[in-house]
């Protein structure tokens, strides 16, 4: 597993790149109505990327149809845009990649649509809250087994299962880098595998099942991955840079 690392100048521009996907999530968020069709949001969200002068990295990334991965209510990751309009109640999830003077960034929310219920709330703050409790106990010398092990039992401690068979990632020239990270231990032993260290970037990004991870593709569209239980998920993400034996969140506007 080779997992680079990068100097001050190449974290500077990925923090350019992240700061991007932050503002358009924010641009998102601020302006995602009742109402809207889920192709809306995503020219939204597209059209305001292009207006930070950068480009959508999704669209046509692995041959994905748009430039935000719209994720709504049941569906966890990679969500098609369609006609479908977005209601109260339901939860969106909003997952968006940039390039940016070829550097990339990436990042996720899962947002409410008007009222939601209770239950709701507490999935979209497992996700989150996971997503920012592994981040603050990222140091160098630690492995990557190990933040996964603290994500997996952070999830399931409030009631929760992580999803299985998708992972965050490293990032940088490419979208997806090395090394793979699960929100799950594979395997027995946490002290196994690569190291944190410093210069090393990657996404981390808990995706929240509610009673089983095992994960479903849709036949339709090929992409969207729903749990098999059927149940409404959440998702968030940030993209981390290790400086200074901690971790530095980029995807921050």
């Amino acid at each position: 597993m080779a997992i680079s690392l990068k100097k001050p100048l190449e974290i500077e521009k990925l923090r350019v790149s992240n700061s991007i996907v932050a503002q358009t999530l924010n641009h998102l968020k601020t302006y995602v109505r009742e109402g809207m069709t889920l192709k809306e949001i995503n020219q939204m969200g597209e059209e305001f990327i292009y207006s930070l002068d950068s480009r959508p990295a999704f669209k046509g990334l692995y041959g994905f149809p748009a430039g935000v991965c719209t994720s709504l209510n049941e569906v966890v990751i990679h969500g098609v845009p369609d006609d479908t309009k977005v209601k109260n109640g339901d939860i969106l999830g909003l997952d968006i990649g940039v390039e940016k003077d070829g550097w990339f960034g990436d990042g996720a929310i899962t947002m409410p649509i008007g009222e939601i219920c209770k239950a709701d709330e507490e999935l979209i703050a497992c996700s989150y809250d996971a997503l920012i409790y592994s981040i603050e106990n990222i140091k160098t010398g630690m492995r990557f087994k190990e933040l996964s092990f603290l994500l997996e039992n952070f999830i399931t401690d409030r009631g929760f299962v992580p999803l299985r068979g998708f992972c965050g990632h490293g990032i940088g020239k490419k979208p997806h880098e090395e090394p793979e990270i699960p929100n799950y231990l594979e395997g027995n032993n946490p002290k196994q595998g690569p190291k944190i260290k410093n210069g090393m970037v990657f996404c981390i990004e808990p995706m929240i099942c509610q009673k089983s991870g095992i994960a479903k593709i849709d036949d339709t569209d090929k992409w969207s991955v729903t749990s098999e239980d059927g149940l409404r998920t959440s998702h968030y993400e940030h993209t981390v840079a290790i400086i200074n034996n901690h971790a530095q969140i980029l995807s921050i506007a």
